[in-house]
């Protein structure tokens, strides 16, 4: 039997095995049961557009997107991600099945039709050197390339934000290391450049966690702009305020000194370079793949992915100084009307301490200059114990 296929075989094999991943994937409403619905209450869903650009990127953070779990990629796509929206992904090179001019067309009528309410989500940092002719999306009418750079600056002023998923959108990270010929930044500073005011999101990570990015997609949903905690980093704070070295767990192991010398050995991987000290993410917490384990659990040092520096100057597995070495407060900072009391009754109780201490000092010297004079006119004080004569003749 001959064990290699010819292309036509190949292609057909293959056309089979898309359409069944295809229905698994993309489940329709047809074949799944209608949900109930409340009489008198209003069917209307909207529809908020997502559109989502790759440009210089590996496409690990789409795939990490179709890892979702909970909710599942097809719950995110067909169901209301809230009451009452729904998440519609109008573009998305890599998943969607219109190509070509088709796609195109479809891009700039969502710009047009929706402005300031599509999400813009960018993959991958962006190529500036000569226009962005380094990475091209698409092409014109008369066949001259269209950048990914230019699809970036164009939908960004659109948009109702822009959400740099991934560490090379958020900071930069591979792409943008030396000598850099591209001229690749992050979309943070692609928009700084061209003097865009529309609001940005980072959510680093390589990848990033799935849970992060349907999670602020939903946040924004949710509360819009105002619902998004950010921090000075820009980045939510519900996934990206917490150091990965506070929930390790090797944590005891670095409070103790036990650290690995080698890869395999047990103990903390801060010598083998883990980045957890300096990296602030749930990593710990949440775990990928649907919770089952994360890169330190699997014996890897951390890599710092959501850091801003990453991939770092100096080698991934040189060790680093970690950004907290004293323990955290055990209570929360309290009030300031209590503090102001308790510094009030702080105040009062040193002052009868003080009154205390100086009646006591100037008791003992009066009962000490009494002794005295007593001793210097010949006069002893006889001990309570001991009886007089006359008491002993009785």
């Amino acid at each position: 039997m001959d064990m290699f296929m010819n292309r036509r075989s190949f292609l057909e094999a293959s056309a089979g095995a898309v359409t069944l991943l295809g229905c698994s994937l993309i489940r329709t409403p047809e074949g799944r049961a209608a949900p109930a619905k409340s009489p008198g209450k209003s069917e209307k869903v909207a529809e908020v557009p997502v559109l989502w650009m790759a440009t210089g990127s590996c496409s690990g953070c789409s795939v990490s997107l179709l890892n979702s779990a909970s909710p599942t990629i097809q719950e995110v796509l067909l169901d209301e991600v809230l009451p009452g929206k729904h998440v519609s992904l109008v573009f998305h090179a890599t998943v969607m099945a219109a190509q070509g001019h088709q796609a195109m067309e479809l891009l700039q009528e969502t710009r047009q039709k929706h402005r300031k309410q599509y999400v813009l989500v960018v993959e991958g940092a962006t190529a500036t050197e000569e226009e962005g002719l380094y990475c091209s999306v698409g092409e014109r009418s008369d066949g001259r390339p269209l950048t990914g750079f230019e699809h970036v600056r164009d939908l960004s002023r659109d948009a109702l934000a822009v959400l740099a998923v991934g560490a090379c959108a958020s900071f930069g990270g591979i792409p943008t290391a030396g000598p850099n010929p591209t001229g690749a930044v992050s979309v943070p500073d692609a928009l700084q450049r061209e003097r865009i005011e529309t609001p940005v999101v980072r959510i680093p990570g390589c990848p990033p966690h799935p849970d992060w990015i349907v999670g602020t997609i939903a946040a924004l949903l949710l509360g819009g702009l105002k619902g998004l905690d950010l921090d000075d980093q820009l980045r939510p704070r519900v996934f990206f305020d917490r150091c990965i070295h506070d929930n390790c767990p090797y944590r005891g192991q670095f409070e103790s000194g036990n650290f690995a010398e080698h890869f395999g050995e047990h103990g903390c991987l801060l010598k083998l370079g883990c980045k957890g000290p300096i990296t602030y993410a749930d990593c710990p917490i949440r775990k990928y793949n649907n919770g089952t384990s994360w890169c330190v659990e699997a014996g890897h040092p951390c890599i710092g992915c959501c850091h801003p520096d990453f991939p770092f100057d100096d080698s991934l597995f040189a060790p680093v100084t970690p950004a907290q070495l004293s323990f955290p407060e055990v209570y929360p900072p309290a009030r300031a009307d209590i503090v102001e009391r308790q510094q009030a009754d702080k105040s009062t109780y040193a002052t009868l301490g003080m009154i205390g201490v100086a009646a006591f000092l100037a008791g003992a010297g009066v009962t000490a200059a009494a002794r005295k004079l007593k001793a210097e006119d010949g006069e002893t004080e006889a001990p309570a114990s001991s009886p007089t004569e006359d008491q002993k003749e009785e």
